[in-house]
């Protein structure tokens, strides 16, 4: 992955995105989109002691005596994500110097590996270099959350706000029902509300001005 013109700063947070190649359909079903999980789950604490693709074909016995020797560090706190056909949006805090260069170059080789030896095809499926914005203030923090978890439905790839509850490659469910099983650092933004029901109406009702959004910037590409 190519390097940065300027490195990202610990202990900020930054929106991270990137897309397939030629907008190369990156996850066709549900099995890619849950290795694409399992496999950040796996890469956000240091050390790595194995490769995942090596780490998941061991017993589960092996497997839980490597993750005891994971330390509580991680490269990056993961805050929100959501996962796209053929993108996907990351609200992630560096940790620690080059955290999240390192973490988005662990996932996205390993991904790359499992996908092309699936798919029987070689090269790169994600653009060389990922984007990151950061984070500037309280309310962007709040509005980006919003448009990560937002995506499905106003990209149309769900019909209705409401079935944002259950769709199962975003972190929207993990701040619904913090009872979930997580991946993500969701404190920081939910101890902004009264509780989940507050922010979920926060998404929501957002929800049909970020789909014509959407929708006006695709017909002004499509000049």
């Amino acid at each position: 992955m190519p390097g940065r013109e300027e490195p990202l700063v610990t202990n900020e947070i930054y929106h991270v995105f990137n897309r397939g190649i030629t907008d190369l359909q990156t996850f066709t079903n549900h099995r890619d989109y849950s290795r694409f999980i399992d496999t950040c789950k796996y890469y956000l604490p240091l050390p790595t002691l194995l490769r995942f693709s090596f780490f998941i074909r061991l017993p589960e016995s092996r497997k839980n005596d490597l993750l005891q020797q994971v330390s509580s560090k991680v490269r990056v706190e993961l805050i929100a994500y959501c996962l796209m056909p053929n993108h996907f949006h990351f609200l992630l805090k560096q940790q620690v110097d080059e955290g999240i260069p390192a973490f988005l170059g662990l996932i996205t080789n390993s991904y790359t590996r499992y996908f092309n030896t699936k798919n029987h095809r070689v090269g790169p499926i994600f653009q060389g270099r990922f984007k990151a914005v950061r984070i500037e203030n309280e309310q962007q923090l709040l509005h980006v959350s919003r448009y990560i978890h937002l995506n499905p439905y106003s990209s149309g790839l769900v019909r209705k706000p409401a079935e944002l509850e259950n769709y199962p490659y975003s972190s929207f469910t993990e701040y619904l029902y913090p009872q979930a099983n997580k991946i993500c650092r969701n404190d920081q933004i939910l101890g902004l509300f009264r509780g989940s029901g507050e922010y979920r109406d926060f998404v929501l009702d957002h929800s049909d001005h970020q789909r014509q959004l959407e929708y006006i910037k695709h017909l002004t590409l499509d000049l």
